[in-house]
């Protein structure tokens, strides 16, 4: 049985918005680049509140950013 986590679409979004980079999307939603990195790795489940920012910042839903569900291997 998988771990359960909240994955993403960040980097694939980034590059679809004329390549923007990690830097300008943590500028964008008051972040280090840092997180960004940590997020796009799965190795951080953001809070609701930077959930919502990042998904402005891209002008979509959250769920079109963001989804829950078992980790497996390969993705």
């Amino acid at each position: 049985m998988g771990k359960n986590l909240v994955g993403n679409h960040i980097r694939k979004l980034r590059f679809n918005h004329n390549e923007m980079t990690q830097q300008q999307l943590a500028d964008k939603v008051s972040v280090t680049r840092q997180t960004i990195v940590a997020l796009e790795k799965g190795n951080y489940s953001p809070s609701l509140e930077l959930a919502f920012r990042i998904a402005l910042a891209f002008n979509l839903p959250l769920e079109e950013v963001f989804f829950y569900g078992e980790n497996t291997e390969g993705e």
